[in-house]
């Protein structure tokens, strides 16, 4: 089966509540080559009954309560590839297709989708816990230089006001987070996960690590800024790699050691979940997905 993308696919199923809810940017389509897929299968394995809301409108918060208020928490994702390059040319001008869009076509998900997603989160239900991933929010955990207003911008947990971003592979730190959020602890109990970036009072930094240059210097300095992005890049590899901190004005931005990869065991299992391989019939009407 598919997981439910709809309060009546979740009464089907006997449900009468779910505990998390992925929003992806993307179609549903339930195959291993799709983020979206992996993670929500996962938490499935794990004991968790999951919603996906995919490609929810922006203009109000009505498919955002699809589920009502899950038990414990949100998942968001811009889908498999960047909002932005889903978007423009490298010239900046609109692509005509979408290709993880129903029926190819594109403006199904708003620009910077897991800043939008997260507001509209934070307008439906308040204070909820909020997890970001994927492409789009792992390549912006740190101050950035943003092609497309060609301005250095600040972490994406800032502007999107999420609580944690799950960067790289993130089938681990998953399954670690919905164990502490399911067992009534906070948000805060999760920053000792790998693979986790949060935003902290800069009283709260952790001693341990390296420091790089601040969101205000990197923005005033290219040296700066390259000497930010040398870091970021040589404390990535799980073996060696530290805590890396960065201030953003009154809060530091803490990224903590990459998670342990899959072992050869735990990847497999992990694709041999029970994917429908396939888009949801709710897309046939469109022609089904092109990807």
């Amino acid at each position: 089966m598919f997981l439910p993308i709809n309060k009546s696919e979740m009464n089907e199923r006997g449900w009468h509540y779910v505990d998390f809810v992925y929003v992806t940017g993307d179609a549903y389509v339930d195959h291993p080559s799709f983020g979206a897929a992996i993670i929500s299968r996962v938490l499935e394995n794990a004991g968790y009954k999951v919603g996906i809301i995919s490609q929810p409108s922006w203009e109000n918060t009505d498919d955002i309560q699809t589920f009502g208020k899950p038990r414990y928490g949100f998942f968001v994702s811009s889908g498999n590839i960047d909002s932005m390059v889903a978007h423009y040319t490298s010239a900046k001008k609109p692509r005509s297709e979408d290709a993880y869009s129903p029926g190819g076509k594109n403006g199904r998900r708003p620009d910077r989708a897991v800043d939008v997603y997260c507001k509209l989160i934070r307008e439906a239900f308040g204070d909820i816990p909020i997890v970001i991933g994927g492409l789009e929010a792992s390549l912006r955990r740190f101050a950035h230089y943003d092609y497309w207003s060609d301005s250095v911008m600040p972490s994406i947990l800032v502007s999107s006001g999420a609580d944690i971003l799950s960067y790289g592979m993130g089938e681990k730190q998953t399954v670690e987070i919905a164990s502490v959020l399911t067992h009534g602890k906070k948000v805060e109990d999760l920053r000792k996960i790998k693979g986790i970036c949060y935003l902290c009072d800069t009283k709260d930094t952790p001693y341990t690590g390296v420091e790089c240059p601040s969101f205000e210097n990197v923005c005033a300095n290219k040296k700066e800024y390259a000497v930010a992005a040398r870091i970021q890049q040589d404390e990535q590899d799980f073996f060696r790699g530290r805590i890396v901190k960065q201030k953003h004005g009154r809060q530091m931005l803490v990224q903590n050691v990459p998670m342990d990869p899959l072992t050869t065991e735990e990847l497999d299992k992990i694709y041999e979940l029970p994917f429908m391989r396939t888009y949801h019939p709710v897309y046939e009407k469109f022609g089904g997905v092109p990807a």
